[in-house]
């Protein structure tokens, strides 16, 4: 069997399964054992709830945002919001996720916090059909472009293999915090898009990558700036067609969210909650080989809830 054709039913048999997925089934999914008077916790799971009530239970696993964004300290959060579609294709991160961490960033005195991406259809039209752009205008947070070259500054990526230079967008270079919010879906070019897949957004020419061993390109950037927290949204998962879907049966209701301060181990949870092997998806693989993080979940911490 070729191996696109592996991923392409392991992802079909594993969505299958998710739809099923009860308490039993998902301490297996996670087997490491919870310990409440923890916060040295490497990754929370949640399943259940709404995207906002879910971060609220996730981020007491680590002890708060306040461990991640003090006082006076500017953020950036990177959503995917590259499509114009609505909520529920699940293209983009989801907006009620994007509004609270805003508001647990500002609660924590952050004292501005930034929303950018650098879209593949029409920004205007993303960030409004979105929801993306109201959310963060609600929480009080600010929402920036990034459809011109001149925000993006160019930098060397000292452990990349292929990808050796790179413009990013000034506000992941300037910002004091960096937080990751990808959504969960699957993705013709690299399988599955996550966290490592969404720092695309973040750079201005994304060509190079995909001429030039993608999966490599992706686990290169993945060594440039690593986010602080990467908080992976999967309330609404796009198990074919990805991308931007084709409509909303290409989406199923999962209900859940992965965060973790590793975002190899964030993507590993998250391609096994999709029902792929992570060792099966090359830029994990990769990015584990290259020592940016551990994508071998059972020897990790794991907050595991459902709401």
């Amino acid at each position: 069997m070729r191996r696109r054709e592996f991923i392409s039913k392991t992802i079909k048999a594993g969505l299958v399964t998710g739809t099923a997925l009860s308490v039993g089934n998902y301490s297996e999914l996670f087997p490491s054992p919870s310990n409440l008077f923890s916060s040295d916790f490497d990754l929370a799971a949640i399943k259940g709830g709404e995207p906002d009530a879910m971060f609220d239970e996730a981020i007491k696993a680590f002890g708060g945002i306040s461990k991640f964004v003090k006082k006076g300290q500017t953020v950036v959060i990177k959503p995917n919001i590259g499509w114009d579609v609505e909520p529920e294709r699940g293209g983009n991160t989801n907006p009620l996720l994007i509004n609270r961490i805003i508001k647990h960033c500002l609660n924590a005195g952050a004292k501005d916090v930034y929303v950018f991406d650098h879209t593949c259809d029409n920004w205007n039209k993303c960030y409004s059909n979105s929801g993306i752009e109201r959310a963060v205008k609600d929480a009080k947070g600010k929402i920036v472009s990034g459809a011109s070259e001149s925000y993006y500054q160019e930098v060397t990526i000292k452990q990349g293999k292929k990808l050796k230079k790179a413009k990013v967008h000034e506000l992941i270079l300037e910002s004091d915090v960096f937080i990751n919010v990808p959504i969960l879906k699957h993705h013709s070019s690299a399988d599955v898009t996550i966290g490592m897949k969404n720092l695309m957004g973040n750079v201005w020419d994304r060509r190079f990558w995909h001429a030039n061993d993608l999966h490599q390109c992706i686990a290169d950037f993945a060594s440039f700036r690593k986010p602080d927290l990467t908080v992976v949204d999967a309330y609404y998962v796009m198990k074919k067609n990805g991308p931007r879907g084709v409509s909303k049966e290409d989406v199923l209701t999962m209900k859940s969210q992965i965060i973790s301060t590793d975002i190899v181990a964030a993507d590993a949870a998250a391609a096994k909650l999709f029902g792929v092997d992570p060792s099966k998806i090359d830029h994990i693989r990769i990015a584990n080989e290259m020592k940016l993080g551990s994508m071998n979940l059972d020897k990790l911490s794991i907050y595991r809830k459902i709401l």
